[in-house]
């Protein structure tokens, strides 16, 4: 791979009503002409059932009633993808259970190829509850002891689904407990190899890591590796170990790295740099995978956008409001928006004066 890339900053601020995307980027480089296009994006990881309470605002001991949807962020933005009208496929494993099977067919209902999807006889599908604070923030209670997805070989790896794809997507959960992460690993090599480029979003979830060092190497470990990333302001602080997420010299000199083409930072506050899309917010479960989602459906038909400023600023107001439109419903995949969608509300980005 060629060692250019460049820098965005982008933002999801959340208030008790409303949630706001925005994003801007530094170019530079040539892009690498030896990557594939128009494959599809294949998406590895966790597929989970999420229990989100019907109101907001409650512990998980003080609410009445849950609603069931599937989640899992690689899962999550495999379905955003087919939504947006992209070509996606997801690899993972789930029980050999009714929950199992309801994930694996709400996946197939939205167009996403299973092939890559093994069923274990021994294991059961992931759970997590979901308590949502008053503005809509998450709490995280997860069962995986262990789960069917950390039990992925790299035997059960599909090879030839994952050649045929043009981007290569994934999260940090895959890489905590072994085989997943040998399973893991050995995808990415594959991909590598076969010319795709790799995208990856840490989605740090820190109670599921045995510890915050385990956490912070986990993550590192497969970093220069990947040509897109996706971190949030948190996570920044977290893997600088308290440096600032708002300083782009950190970001610069301690994540950035040579091969990486671009580097999108979620903020938690917005000043406004690429257009914001205001909406009400319910539930902000997927609202990262919404905005990868939508920028990986359009990097994987032009693999160089990165390279043209302007054009990029365009897909990553697009992005933004995917992003927006994903904590519109309660659960994840339940949200995540179609194409026409993204249309209609496109017209209602306010514009930044700083823009």
């Amino acid at each position: 791979m060629s060692g250019c890339g460049c820098l965005a900053r982008g933002s999801f601020k959340s208030s008790k009503t409303s949630l706001s995307c925005g994003s801007s980027a530094i170019l530079n480089g040539d892009p690498d002409k030896s990557v594939k296009v128009n494959g599809p994006v294949d998406c590895l990881g966790e597929v989970i059932i999420d229990f989100v309470p019907v109101a907001s605002g409650v512990s998980l001991a003080e609410a009445q009633a849950f609603k069931k949807a599937a989640g899992g962020a690689p899962a999550n933005v495999a379905v955003g993808i087919s939504r947006l009208g992209g070509s996606s496929a997801f690899i993972s494993k789930v029980g050999d259970d009714e929950f199992g099977h309801m994930l694996a067919n709400i996946l197939k209902e939205n167009k996403v190829d299973i092939s890559g999807m093994r069923f274990d006889p021994d294991a059961r599908t992931g759970l997590a509850f979901v308590t949502l604070t008053k503005d809509g923030e998450r709490v995280f209670l997860f069962f995986r002891n262990p789960s069917a997805d950390m039990l992925l070989h790299e035997a059960e790896l599909d090879v030839g689904l994952i050649k045929k794809a043009s981007i290569f997507h994934y999260g940090s959960i895959s890489l905590i407990d072994e085989p997943c992460r040998s399973a893991h690993l050995a995808a990415m090599k594959i991909a590598k190899n076969s010319g795709c480029l790799l995208s990856y979003d840490p989605n740090l979830r820190l109670a599921l890591w045995p510890s915050e060092e385990s956490a912070r190497d986990g993550i590192m470990s497969v970093w220069a590796q990947a040509d897109f990333i996706k971190i949030s302001t948190e996570e920044i602080t977290f893997l600088t170990e308290g440096e600032d997420p708002n300083d782009d010299n950190v970001v610069r000199e301690k994540l950035f790295h040579p091969n990486l083409k671009l580097l999108l930072v979620s903020e938690g506050d917005f000043n406004g740099q690429v257009p914001s899309v205001k909406v009400n917010c319910v539930d902000a479960t997927g609202a990262g995978d919404g905005f990868v989602a939508g920028i990986l459906n359009i990097l994987a038909s032009n693999l160089d956008l990165y390279k043209d400023e302007q054009r990029l600023r365009e897909a990553l107001r697009f992005a933004n409001a995917c992003g927006a439109l994903a904590v519109t419903e309660r659960g994840a995949i339940p949200a995540l928006p179609t194409r026409e969608r993204v249309l209609q509300i496109l017209p209602k980005v306010i514009t930044s004066k700083n823009l």
